[in-house]
């Protein structure tokens, strides 16, 4: 063995440095596609982890625990909140003749205590107080006479409308209906809340019984409805999941400002779609989410709703760099800007440039 130093590697050659060369170029070439295609693929997974509610067609039931607060959509309008002017209110107003009249009489003399029965009334003052009254079943006992004629013949009066001992009254029906199609309680707290607020007991299967028999007695006017939809010069539609005995289905709507015609369907497809019955025969405009099987409904022409544009513009907004200005923000500003002007009291539309009311009257 040798004790000298190692020998010298031996130098590359012109051409082998050359070859050298082009080899890193092309692994740098590969390594900055790859890069790329990572930071690609990187700024997809950010933003369908980003994805939610509000920038998204999501519902609000996948937001899960990492929800976002609740953030409208629609931009300041610089106006305070509560009530508008020109804007229709609720308030309470006196009433000429109340139900009942209630006198309160004030005690001895504010002054030197001496009594006040019998003195003159100098002022009254009148206060109201809105309320319902007592909440209890109201029973009507109907009672069929049966007579005997002088030839033997028994006749026993009938009531179309009572045809059991004891029976629900229309009136039960009524509220039956609104609580549970109207304000969308299920039939157990349907039923529990007339229990508790008005005292009638009645069973969770009674209450999907009253609701079928309302429902049969709708065909005509269930016609009328898609017959005026199908005949309107907008309309907007839409679909959502609801669990039918436990399975997926899907709930579709068609609707104007004045009629809305809601279906439940076992698909959300052109199935569902063709049996509420609106869309194969009509021929304005229709607004919609985007889903597919709308599309081939080519009668009419399509209109993608506002409120998912806003959403998918707001997604654009949350990934761009913070404090950078965003396209999409005044995208955003130019699709809710006519909104706002159509919200406001028809003596308010003043053009902001030009201040001409017909200019503007006629855009709206």
């Amino acid at each position: 063995m040798s004790d000298g130093p190692p020998a010298s590697p031996p130098v590359p050659s012109y051409d082998e440095l050359a070859a050298l060369v082009v080899s890193l170029r092309a692994q740098l070439v590969e390594t900055a596609a790859a890069l790329e295609q990572a930071r690609v693929r990187i700024a997809e997974l950010e933003a369908q982890v980003a994805k939610n509610s509000r920038n998204s067609a999501k519902p609000p039931s996948s937001d899960g625990l990492a929800k976002p607060p609740p953030k409208s959509l629609r931009k300041k309008t610089g106006r305070r909140p509560g009530g508008q002017g020109g804007h229709p209110g609720s308030t309470l107003r006196m009433l000429a003749e109340p139900d009942v009249r209630l006198r309160h009489e004030p005690g001895p003399c504010a002054g030197c205590g001496a009594g006040l029965a019998g003195r003159p009334v100098t002022r009254t003052e009148r206060r109201q107080v809105f309320d319902l009254p007592e909440l209890r079943p109201h029973v009507v006992e109907h009672q069929l006479i049966e007579r005997e004629c002088g030839c033997g013949t028994r006749t026993k009066a009938a009531h179309r409308r009572v045809d059991a001992p004891v029976q629900y009254g229309p009136r039960v029906a009524a509220a039956v209906v609104y609580l549970y199609s109207g304000q969308f309680l299920s039939q157990e707290r349907t039923a529990t809340a007339l229990a508790e607020l008005v005292g009638i007991p009645i069973s969770a299967g009674t209450v999907g019984a009253m609701t079928a028999r309302a429902a049969a007695g709708l065909d005509g006017f269930r016609d009328t409805v898609r017959g005026l939809l199908a005949a309107a010069d907008v309309i907007g539609a839409d679909e959502t999941g609801l669990r039918v005995a436990g399975k997926l289905h899907w709930v579709h709507c068609a609707r104007t400002d004045k009629y809305t015609l809601i279906d439940c369907h076992a698909t959300r497809g052109s199935g569902g779609i063709d049996a509420l019955g609106v869309l194969p025969a009509f021929g304005g405009v229709v607004v919609h989410d985007a889903w597919a099987p709308y599309d081939s409904y080519t009668g009419a022409t399509h209109q993608l709703c506002v409120a998912h544009v806003l959403r998918e513009l707001q997604a654009v907004v949350d990934a761009a760099p913070t404090g950078t200005w965003c396209w999409a923000a005044q995208a955003g500003d130019a699709l809710v800007g006519p909104e706002h002007l159509a919200l406001l009291p028809p003596r308010r539309r003043v053009d902001r440039v030009t201040g001409d009311r017909p200019a503007v009257g006629a855009l709206l």
